[in-house]
């Protein structure tokens, strides 16, 4: 399943969502592609998404949850990856 939360997060001038997949990471860059979203929104675990998508995704069938509720989706999928365990090197994809 997808998620992502309200576009909350300032940054560049625009407000920002969180996307993720409690599936996959390939569950993700696929449904991120099928958005229009590039690659480079891409950050760890999750997709940067503007809030001008937001609509398109809800469309696309990803669920609307708190910020909260992302960071626990992603931990009991075992998809959470925050910076202190990347350490700048490239993710696996699962």
């Amino acid at each position: 399943m997808l998620y992502l939360d309200r576009p909350a997060w300032p940054w560049r001038g625009r407000l920002w969502s969180h996307l993720i997949s409690d599936v996959s990471y390939a569950e993700l860059h696929a449904f991120a592609e099928a958005l229009g979203a590039p690659r480079r929104g891409f950050d760890r675990d999750h997709y940067d998404i503007p809030a001008d998508r937001f609509a398109a995704a809800v469309w696309l069938g990803a669920q609307v949850v708190p910020s909260r509720e992302l960071v626990r989706l992603l931990r009991a999928a075992d998809l959470r990856r925050p910076k202190h365990l990347v350490n700048g090197r490239s993710l696996v994809p699962r």
